[in-house]
């Protein structure tokens, strides 16, 4: 994870470099970005809620699940979130919010239906230890100059094209160029600083409950619900599944190629692992 910030920071220096060689003032693109990253770290959990179709439930709705919660924080020593449910048959769930005090764990009802008791907790605990690492904050700040990269590729032949002087163009270009590698190559580091907070979320679960094997008997059953699950339902969902603790990916989907968490097999044998460890 270390390595990959570094890496990260290292491509977004060489960019702010280069426009700052080229002579470049971007200001403008900067803060529509700035913009966009506000509304996303403030705003992402009512929008996660929404996309999702989840509903706030209260102690009095939901009990069992709200005491699964309330203790599992105690443990993890974090603020207790808001609990929502999803009405959908795709076993899953999910954590959202900018810090511990605005957060919001949600899990579907086709999780419930599918795990026993110790395996909820299990995947209840990962989504707590997302909230804990201030994962939402951290992806957030990661993506910052990629967002910049990202409209400057998009915006620059609209803004620029048509004011530049033909002595201008091979600068132009050049920045474009740029532009599109530092999005493009920013893009596969997120997905990978994604996929190592994956890993810590998973071991911070193995903490949390004190049985590794529980999550990793959960994650067998989930992604061995996901081939049942008709396709259209898991594109309808397909676009958050950076923030579920499986993604809900059809097969036929290119996301595959980039995907934000590690597979299945990989975090079960990190899990092994942390369970060997903790039996020494």
């Amino acid at each position: 994870m270390l390595l990959t910030m570094v890496l990260l920071a290292a491509v977004y220096l060489a960019f702010l470099a280069f426009l700052a060689y080229m002579g470049t003032s971007q200001s403008f693109m900067i803060l529509i970005a700035g913009i966009f990253i506000f509304a996303q770290y403030f705003y992402s959990d009512k929008m996660v809620l929404w996309s999702t179709g989840a509903k706030i439930v209260s102690e009095s709705e939901e009990p069992e699940l709200h005491g699964i919660i309330t203790r599992l924080c105690a443990v993890a020593d974090i603020p207790k979130p808001r609990v929502a449910v999803v009405n959908t048959s795709i076993p899953n769930a999910f954590a959202t919010g900018r810090n511990p005090s605005h957060a919001v764990v949600a899990v579907t009802t086709g999780l419930r239906q599918r795990l026993n008791q110790g395996e909820l907790e299990a995947v209840i605990a990962h989504e707590l230890s997302h909230v804990k690492n201030r994962d939402v904050m951290v992806i957030t700040i990661a993506s910052f100059l990629s967002t910049v990269a990202f409209f400057l590729v998009r915006n620059m032949i609209f803004f620029g094209g048509g004011r530049r002087r033909e002595d201008s163009g091979g600068a132009f270009i050049a920045i474009w160029v740029v532009s599109l590698a530092v999005y493009i190559v920013s893009y596969l580091l997120i997905q990978a600083l994604s996929r190592y907070r994956e890993f810590a979320a998973d071991r911070g679960s193995a903490l949390i409950t004190g049985q590794p094997s529980l999550l990793a008997s959960a994650l067998l059953k989930i992604s061995g619900s996901m081939e049942r699950i008709p396709k259209e339902d898991l594109r309808k969902v397909e676009g958050m599944s950076a923030f579920f603790i499986i993604p809900a990916i059809s097969r036929s989907s290119l996301m595959n190629l980039f995907s934000t968490h590690p597979s299945v097999e990989k975090r079960i044998a990190a899990l092994e692992r942390i369970e060997q460890e903790m039996e020494r």
